[in-house]
């Protein structure tokens, strides 16, 4: 409940935030204005926007399956939103406390390609089915990738429970700490804590399982160059080409919310969560003094923040991939790759032991 109530007005906010800060980076990349005229800065721009959605006619196609295309973009944000349950918030709120939160959450999210084979097919129209076809071949294919760079941070941490892995990057432990896998004398993670209990530094093999992650996650996300579900130089808008008005504004609100969740995931479960990134030096004692409640709160969503600004980058940068080269980067390269690390996880994990 707690997560609930922190999230839901959180994701509603970041939208609005988001939508007008993709607009800014996108401008400053292409060497673009970007929104200028509504309030300063065209501040006001994206409000306007969400304003005039909200206002537009709610059509319902005459040929369309009523029931699937009206019940689609609700089954596709209660997919995205119910994997933010799990998440651990801050020190001490464990969101919901499940000890197979991680399980939980890619399985719940999963569902999402249901609501999108649903409003392709219950729209009636062949740039929609063609696009809800290739959400479904793209999501289920980046899946395994996916699945595999999870399952190498499972096998070190030894725990599917978010917020006990996250603790085990704090400074709350006392195990032996590894400087890029040297185990160090006389030191201990409650000692020094900060980015050097982080997991991609404990295991530096985690770093490539970290880039595996954050390319299927832009492609579970839908986000360029992965966004041949949508593709609007092909299929017009892909599976919710005949969605307009509020039912519309859910579909965006999902894709900026399944990035939101990839970002929070990615800083839990490589960049050590809630944890600060300063480590205590010394009589310095920096981890000491940026731990709490509310610090908690702030470094996990600086971290997806700075995930998220990444994804942005990369979609003003690079152009979108053909059908072909999406499969053939996810069942050629990363699937065998993710499957290389996960084997070299499972020899660093009896090492360390």
């Amino acid at each position: 409940m707690i997560t609930f109530l922190f999230f839901l007005p959180f994701l509603l906010g970041f939208v609005v935030i988001g939508v007008y800060g993709e607009r800014k980076i996108a401008a400053f990349i292409q060497n673009r204005l970007g929104p200028m005229e509504v309030g300063p800065k065209g501040i006001l721009q994206t409000i306007a926007d969400l304003l005039k959605m909200l206002q537009k006619e709610d059509i319902l196609p005459k040929a369309a399956d009523g029931k699937l295309f009206l019940a689609a973009p609700l089954v596709i944000f209660a997919a995205v939103f119910a994997g933010y349950a799990v998440l651990p918030l801050t020190e001490g709120v464990a969101g919901a406390g499940v000890a197979a939160g991680l399980f939980f959450l890619l399985a719940i999210v999963s569902l999402d390609v249901l609501g999108i084979l649903m409003a392709g097919w219950g729209s009636n129209n062949k740039f929609a089915l063609f696009g809800a076809m290739r959400s479904v071949a793209q999501i289920i294919s980046y899946e395994v990738p996916l699945g595999l760079s999870i399952l190498g941070v499972v096998m070190i941490s030894q725990t599917l429970d978010l917020q006990e892995m996250t603790i085990n990057q704090g400074i709350l432990t006392a195990q032996p700490i590894y400087l890029f896998g040297i185990k160090s004398l006389g030191l201990e993670v409650g000692h020094i804590g900060g980015f050097l209990s982080w997991n991609v530094v404990q295991s530096p093999i985690l770093i490539v399982s970290f880039v595996i992650f954050f390319i299927a996650g832009l492609a579970e996300a839908n986000r360029t160059p992965f966004d041949l579900p949508e593709s609007e130089s092909e299929l017009i808008g892909g599976y919710h080409t005949e969605y307009s008005g509020f039912r519309w504004g859910l579909f965006m609100l999902a894709e900026y919310g399944m990035m939101l969740l990839i970002s929070f995931l990615g800083a839990i479960l490589f960049f050590g969560g809630w944890n600060t990134p300063l480590p205590n030096i010394g009589t310095l004692a920096l981890a000491d003094w940026t731990t709490g409640l509310w610090w908690g709160g702030f470094w996990l969503i600086g971290k997806a923040m700075v995930l998220i600004f990444v994804m942005m980058w990369v979609r003003w940068t690079y152009p979108r991939l053909r059908v072909d080269q999406l499969m053939d980067l996810s069942w050629k390269y990363l699937t065998p790759i993710a499957v290389i690390v996960l084997f070299i996880c499972g020899v660093w994990r009896l090492w360390m032991i």
